[in-house]
């Protein structure tokens, strides 16, 4: 028997993970102009839902800051201390900016509560309006660059990133909507309460990147469409004496792993149960991008090769053989 094999073995260009530390420099640009543009638009009008939107933008550039860092941490090669790399702080990266996106909600509230308490009239509505548009615009630009650029290369910082700036954008339509309407029905109140619907709509924003890192950190299987290609390409190598069983996947950052048993007949030569695994390899990496595959190599007629199912196998469509059984004669 054959355990992980030289061939289950990613090169270096499948390994390596990409340095994207220079999208995070985009984010920060963002959100260093867009604090300005609102801050200022707030000194202009006095309105705290402005003030919680430049808040939010705050929030954008720590967050953006700690995502440089993680970038260019997961970049690094792996060593003898991290054999697979670091590419699970970008996790870390998408924790610590859902956890940022709570903080920002709860200080929006605080300051939504004292605005009820000792109300302001507010002012110069157009031209802080219009400032307010334009950082508006920044963040939605950006975001949706980042959003595309993290699902191309598979990065939970920069979708989590671009997340957040999308949501920012939101944010200020709505605090622009609302600001707005005050200044047409000259009813202030709607202010803070505006600003307290903001604070709602991101703590959804940051539970839900809470949700998927902590997901990503505790070693989640590929998404259902990953793992069903996965399936798929494996299935087409199976014949009456080639199959396969427990099926094992993961994601950490943008590198996906694989862990699969190949069950071929015991009579099989090294070279060419070798010569099989890296087709197999082949034809994953061809499926799922910056994979590392682990193939472990099993006699099909040989019980033992049964007893190391793991518990939470992800099934072959049923097709998993739990059982031996006599393989038909090998060409």
């Amino acid at each position: 028997m054959q355990k992980n094999s030289p061939a289950a073995a990613p090169n270096k260009a499948q390994s390596e993970s990409p340095d994207l530390s220079r999208y995070a420099w985009i984010s920060i640009a963002a959100a260093i102009s867009t604090i300005l543009l609102k801050t200022l638009a707030y000194l202009l009008v006095g309105s705290v839902s402005l003030l919680s939107d430049a808040l939010e933008s705050v929030v954008n550039l720590v967050a953006a800051l700690i995502a440089l860092f993680a970038l260019k941490l997961a970049a690094k090669p792996a060593n003898s201390r991290y054999t697979f790399g670091r590419s699970k702080v970008e996790y870390f990266s998408a924790a610590v900016e859902g956890s940022m996106i709570l903080v920002a909600a709860l200080l929006i509230i605080i300051s939504a509560i004292n605005r009820i308490m000792h109300p302001a009239a507010l002012s110069n509505f157009e031209v802080g309006l219009t400032i307010s548009g334009l950082s508006a615009l920044i963040n939605g630009g950006v975001g949706l660059y980042l959003v595309r650029v993290g699902k191309k290369q598979q990065s939970p910082t920069l979708h989590a990133d671009g997340k957040h700036l999308l949501t920012d954008f939101w944010t200020t339509a709505g605090v622009i909507l609302g600001v707005f309407l005050i200044c047409l029905t000259k009813i202030n109140i709607f202010d803070p309460v505006l600003a307290i619907f903001v604070a709602i709509n991101i703590t959804w924003t940051g539970h839900k990147l809470l949700h998927s890192s902590l997901a990503g950190l505790m070693d989640v299987t590929l998404p259902d469409k990953e793992n069903q290609l996965v399936i798929d390409t494996l299935n087409s190598f199976r014949q009456s004496h080639i199959s396969f069983h427990g099926l094992r996947t993961r994601k950490a950052g943008h590198i996906s792993y694989i862990n699969v048993d190949v069950l071929v007949p015991g009579d099989w030569t090294v070279r060419r149960g070798h010569d099989f695994c890296v087709e197999v390899e082949t034809a994953l990496h061809e499926k799922i991008p910056h994979a590392q595959v682990a193939l472990h190599l099993e006699a099909i007629e040989d019980p033992k090769s049964y007893d190391d199912i793991p518990v939470g196998y992800v099934p072959l469509d049923g097709k998993d053989q739990l059982y031996p059984q006599t393989p038909a004669e090998s060409d």
